[in-house]
């Protein structure tokens, strides 16, 4: 998640329960006082609809997975910041004398103080449970980033496996013509003991053609 959006996440939620607080003593003051207390409140107000703008802009310019997790987020926030808005609209409008003032504290304001808590309730849930996505969101990621590491690796021992596979078929390649130099050189001695066959049996036929005709004349005589 993005730190700068957990930044204004918080910073709203701080002024969020300032701004309730301000609210609830607002609705027991009277005159200049209360017209103090609620222009404090709408400066608040103020702020925390630019909080809610920053993080908007934030989350829009994350990640798909994580710009729905936080946009979600952001729903919650708006309708809480509405909320404070109605209120402060009431207490605005609102102009009671003490003893009405007391029947709002006894009635009215434990209704509205109910709703808030349980409007905050349900937002501290809906960020557990927006906290809990974007873990399982980190894990599929972490799962993510192994299985590409592992592809790497496999597809680098295939590499070298192939080189490996190329070097030998290089060395076969030599050994064949190896193999053909010494049939051409063994061929060549063949040749050549055939020859000297030749030559020698011409030899052999001559000299006994020669011993032949010295004892003939021998002979003859």
């Amino acid at each position: 998640m993005s730190a700068v959006f957990e930044g204004y996440e918080k910073q709203y939620c701080e002024l969020s329960a300032n701004l309730s607080k301000k609210c609830s003593s607002a609705s027991l003051l009277d005159g200049e006082q209360k017209k103090q207390k609620i222009s404090e409140i709408q400066s608040g107000l103020d702020t925390a609809e630019a909080l809610i703008r920053k993080m908007d802009l934030e989350a829009r310019g994350l990640q798909p997975n994580i710009k729905a997790v936080l946009l979600v987020k952001l729903r919650e926030y708006k309708s809480d910041l509405n909320n404070l808005k109605s209120e402060v609209k009431r207490i605005a409008s609102t102009n009671l004398d003490q003893a009405a003032r007391d029947d709002l504290l006894e009635a009215g304001m434990a209704d509205t103080l109910a709703v808030s808590a349980n409007q905050r309730d349900r937002l501290l849930m809906s960020t557990e449970r927006l906290n809990n996505s974007s873990n399982r969101i980190r894990e599929s990621r972490k799962v993510m980033l192994e299985t590409e590491e592992l592809g790497v690796s496999l597809l680098h021992d295939l590499h070298q496996q192939r080189q490996s596979l190329l070097h030998a078929n290089n060395t076969m390649h030599g050994v064949d013509d190896n193999i053909s130099r010494s049939k051409k050189i063994i061929g060549n001695i063949s040749r050549r003991m055939d020859r000297n066959k030749w030559i020698i049996g011409a030899i052999i036929t001559v000299l006994v053609i020669a011993i032949a005709v010295i004892l003939y004349f021998k002979l003859s005589k």
